[in-house]
C-alpha cells in the first residue's frame, strides 16, 4: 500500500501535462501511485498517460468513455487509489521539488492527521512566481492537529481541493464525493474541513499553481458560474444533515453571500446580459439560508436590494476610486512643493559639521560597513552626532537601545539630511536627496564584488532587468569616498561606477570583528544561536540567479544535505538578502527550520554572528566569501550552474580556477567532499591562502577606526597600503582584459 495516492485529471492540458507528471515522478519520495484520468480529452493528453504508464509502474492511465468533467474525473479515480493519503492533483501544476518527503514527514509528525493542509504559490504564464498571501495562517495555527472549529482562521485559505492531502479512511467514512458543474472544490472542501476532528498544516510551498494567459476554466465567460449556487445549496444540505454543525450556518451564509458577489464583480465571468439574473438568484439563496437572528454583514446588504441598487453601488465604488487617486495625485504634488519649501529654508542654514547620516541595506538598521562605523564614531568620538535613517516604524522599533533615527521622506528626515556633515551609506541614497557643498558623502559597498556591477551591467540585459543603470550612476555622483578592501575592489568600483570619488583604502568596517575574533567568538555566537557546541557548524550561503524571474533557485535539496552530513553536525543556511521577504524559504528552509533539520540563519540582524558560529561555508557564488575568509576557515565553492550564472549575470573572473577552496560540479561531488572530511585538507589550506592573499589585503581589524579618524574627524593614521596599484590580475580575469 503506497503513502499517497496522486489522483490527477486531464483535459486539453497536452501542453502541461508532462511538466506535471515529472514534477511526481522525479520527487525525492517514492512511495506513491499516480492514477492519471483522461477525462476524454481531444487532443494528446490520453497518449501521454498511456507512455507514462508504459515506462513507470506507479503509473495508471484511465481512458473516461465520455467528458464528464473534474469533478466527477476525480471521482472516477477514486475507486482505484489504494494509498494512505489521496492528493488531487490538477494536470497543470506541478509538485516543488521535496515536497511529498515534507508532507510524509509532517503527516508521520502530526501521527496520522486525517488531513493535511500544506502551502502554494501561484506561477504566472509571464514568470512571476507570488506565495499565498495567507500563509502565516498555517504556522499561526501551529504543531498539533486541530478542529476548524479550534482554528477557525484555516477556512479563510483558498478552499479548493488541492493544497491539501487526506486520509483515505476519513474520505471513503464520510462518502465524499465531487459534484458535477463548476466550483466543484465548494461542496467538497467545507464538509471535509468541517467534519475533520484532526486537522494539520505544513508551513511549506508543496504545489505551484499555474496561472495561465487562457484557458482556465473560472476565467471563461459562461453561464456554467450560475453552478456556484447549486454547489452552495449542497454544502447547506450537508450541514442540515449533522446537526452539530448547525454553528457554522452563519459562517458559511457570509462566506456564500461574499463569493456570489465576488463572481459576479469580475468582468470575464458572466456574460452582461447575464448579471442580473445572477444578481436575482444570489439575493433569493442568501434570503434563503439567513440564519434566525443573525445580522445581516454591512458588506452583504445590497443583496437585500434590487439589483438596480447594487449596480448603482458598484458605479460609485468606481468612481470613487478613481476620484481617490486624483486625491492621492494632488496630495502628492502638494507634499512635494512642501518638501522643497522646507529644503530650500534648510539649505539656507549651514551644515553640522559634527551631524553624521546613517543608512544600511535600504533603511534596515544598523548595520553592515555603516553599523560598525557608527559603533566606533560613539567610542572614540562622541562628539559626533549620528543619527540613522530607517523605513518604518517596524524597523525603528527593532533598534539597539539609545539609537537617533528618523523615518525615511520625514520631516525629520529632510531636516537632518539637509544640514548634515556627512552622509555613509552602503546603498545610493534616494534621488531626491540633494548634496549640499561641503557635505560628505561615504560609500561601503556591500563586498568584494564578484558579479558584474553598474556601468558593467549595461550589456547584460538579463541582469541589469529593472535596474536603472544611468540612475544609479547619477547617484553615485554624490560619492566622496569609495571604502576598499583589497586592490581588486577598487579597480572595480572606479570602473564600474564611473563617478567622481576617491578611493579610500581603509578595508571593511564590518569585517573588523572577524579579523580581531578572540577564541571565544565562535562558542558565544553558537549559543545565541542555540547550536550545539559540540557540533561542526556547516553554514549554506547561497546567491541569487538572474537567469530566472525572482531570482531563487533550489540547487541544493537542504534535507538531504542536513542528512547526508549526519550526527553531530548542524547545516545553517543564510540566503541572500534579497530572497528573504520572497518565497524561497516557503519551498522547505521555514518548515525544516520549524522540526530542527536546518537553521534558518537568513533573519539574523548580524551575518557576522552567523559567520563566527560556523566551521566551515558552502556557497555558490556569494560575496560572503570574501569575508569568511578573514576567519581562515574552510571554503568549499558549489559551482554546478557556473556557466549558466556567468553568462547571465557576468563575473570579473573564474571564481572555480582562483576558488577559496575546494570546487563541486554536482551534489554527488558535494556530498562526498563532505563526508570524507577533504574540505579541510591541505589543498582546502594552499587555495584559501592564496585567496586571503589576494583579497585580505586592507582588512586589520582597525578599518572602522580608520573611517571614523580619516574620513570624519580629518585626522592621520597608518593605513594598510600606501601604493595605488592593483594586484596583478590573474590569467583570465576580465578586468586585466580591458
Amino acid at each position: 500500500m503506497p503513502r499517497f495516492s496522486i489522483i490527477v485529471p486531464c483535459f486539453k492540458v497536452q501542453g502541461f501535462l508532462r511538466e506535471c507528471l515529472d514534477s511526481v515522478l522525479e520527487q525525492s519520495y517514492r512511495d506513491l501511485e499516480v492514477i492519471a484520468v483522461d477525462d476524454r480529452s481531444p487532443d494528446g493528453c490520453g497518449a501521454i498517460l498511456d507512455e507514462y504508464a508504459a515506462r513507470d509502474d506507479r503509473v495508471r492511465a484511465l481512458h473516461l468513455p465520455e467528458n464528464v468533467g473534474l469533478g466527477r474525473a476525480r471521482n472516477a479515480g477514486l475507486p482505484h487509489a489504494s494509498g494512505d493519503y489521496l492528493f488531487f492533483l490538477d494536470s497543470d501544476d506541478t509538485l516543488t521539488p521535496g515536497a511529498l518527503r515534507a508532507m510524509a514527514d509532517r503527516l508521520d509528525e502530526a501521527d496520522g492527521p486525517e488531513v493535511l493542509v500544506f502551502d502554494y504559490a501561484r506561477t504566472h504564464w509571464w514568470g512571476g512566481t507570488r506565495r499565498n498571501a495567507l500563509a502565516h495562517v498555517l504556522a499561526a495555527c501551529g504543531d498539533a492537529p486541530f478542529t476548524a472549529a479550534e482554528h477557525p482562521e484555516i477556512l479563510d485559505l483558498l478552499m479548493v481541493v488541492w493544497n491539501k492531502v487526506y486520509r483515505r479512511d476519513f474520505v471513503e467514512a464520510g462518502g465524499f464525493r465531487f459534484p458535477p458543474g463548476y466550483y466543484e472544490d465548494t461542496p467538497w472542501t467545507f464538509p471535509v474541513m468541517l467534519s475533520a476532528r484532526r486537522i494539520a498544516t505544513l508551513d511549506r510551498i508543496c504545489l505551484n499553481y499555474r496561472q495561465r494567459r487562457q484557458g482556465n476554466i473560472l476565467s471563461t465567460t459562461s453561464r456554467k458560474h450560475f453552478d456556484v449556487h447549486d454547489q452552495y445549496e449542497r454544502v447547506f444540505a450537508f450541514v442540515d444533515s449533522r446537526p452539530e454543525l448547525a454553528g457554522w450556518r452563519p459562517y458559511l451564509h457570509r462566506k456564500m453571500g461574499e463569493h456570489c458577489l465576488d463572481i459576479l464583480a469580475k468582468p470575464d465571468r458572466l456574460p452582461p446580459s447575464d448579471r442580473r439574473e445572477f444578481f436575482r438568484r444570489t439575493a433569493e439563496l442568501f434570503a434563503r439560508h439567513r440564519p434566525a437572528g443573525e445580522p445581516v454583514p454591512a458588506g452583504l446588504r445590497v443583496l437585500r436590494g434590487p439589483y438596480a441598487a447594487y449596480a448603482a453601488r458598484r458605479q460609485g465604488t468606481r468612481a470613487g476610486r478613481e476620484l481617490a487617486r486624483r486625491a492621492a495625485r494632488a496630495r502628492k504634488a502638494a507634499a512635494g512643493r512642501v518638501r522643497r519649501g522646507v529644503g530650500a529654508v534648510q539649505a539656507r542654514r549651514p551644515l553640522d559639521p559634527r551631524l553624521v547620516v546613517y543608512s544600511a541595506f535600504s533603511h534596515r538598521g544598523v548595520l553592515g560597513d555603516p553599523g560598525a562605523v557608527y559603533r566606533k564614531a560613539r567610542e572614540i568620538a562622541p562628539h559626533l552626532r549620528g543619527v540613522w535613517v530607517v523605513r518604518d516604524e517596524e524597523t525603528a522599533a527593532r533598534l539597539p537601545e539609545g539609537v537617533e533615527h528618523v523615518l525615511l521622506d520625514s520631516p525629520a528626515y529632510r531636516r537632518v539630511t539637509a544640514r548634515a556633515g556627512f552622509f555613509v551609506n552602503n546603498v545610493n541614497w534616494p534621488g531626491a536627496l540633494v548634496k549640499r557643498p561641503g557635505s560628505v558623502h561615504v560609500h561601503t559597498h556591500q563586498g568584494t564584488p564578484l558579479k558584474y556591477m553598474a556601468a558593467d551591467l549595461l550589456d547584460r540585459p538579463g541582469a541589469r532587468f529593472g535596474v536603472d543603470v544611468p540612475q544609479m550612476l547619477r547617484r553615485a555622483d554624490r560619492w566622496d569616498y569609495s571604502l576598499v578592501a583589497n586592490p581588486h575592489s577598487e579597480l572595480v568600483w572606479e570602473r564600474a561606477y564611473p563617478c567622481h570619488f576617491t578611493s579610500a583604502r581603509t578595508g571593511s568596517p564590518r569585517n573588523d570583528v572577524l579579523v580581531g575574533a578572540d577564541a571565544q567568538a565562535g562558542p558565544r555566537a553558537r549559543a545565541r544561536l542555540g547550536i550545539p557546541a559540540d557540533h561542526t557548524v556547516v553554514l549554506y550561503a547561497p546567491t541569487r540567479r538572474e537567469y530566472v524571474r525572482g531570482g531563487h533557485v533550489d540547487r541544493i535539496d537542504l534535507a538531504r544535505f542536513a542528512a547526508d552530513l549526519g550526527e553531530g553536525h548542524t547545516l545553517v543556511v543564510r540566503l541572500h538578502p534579497s530572497l528573504a521577504a520572497g518565497h524561497a524559504r516557503g519551498t522547505g528552509l521555514s518548515d525544516l527550520h520549524r522540526r530542527g533539520v536546518v537553521v534558518d540563519a537568513t533573519d539574523v540582524p548580524d551575518v557576522e554572528e552567523v559567520m563566527l558560529a560556523s566551521d566551515v561555508l558552502v556557497t555558490d557564488y556569494s560575496a560572503l566569501m570574501f569575508d569568511y575568509a578573514h576567519l581562515d576557515r574552510p571554503i568549499v565553492v558549489h559551482a554546478d550552474d557556473w556557466a549558466a550564472y556567468t553568462a547571465s549575470r557576468g563575473t570579473y573572473f573564474d571564481i572555480t580556477a582562483e576558488a577559496p577552496g575546494h570546487v563541486t560540479r554536482s551534489y554527488r561531488e558535494l556530498a562526498s567532499l563532505m563526508a570524507s572530511g577533504g574540505w579541510r585538507d591541505e589543498e582546502s589550506a594552499r587555495l584559501r591562502a592564496g585567496f586571503r592573499e589576494r583579497f585580505c589585503v586592507y582588512d586589520d581589524g582597525l578599518a572602522a577606526e580608520r573611517v571614523v579618524r580619516t574620513l570624519l574627524l580629518g585626522e592621520e593614521m597608518t593605513g594598510p597600503a600606501t601604493a595605488r596599484v592593483p594586484a596583478p590580475a590573474v590569467a583570465g580575469d576580465v578586468l586585466a582584459s580591458r
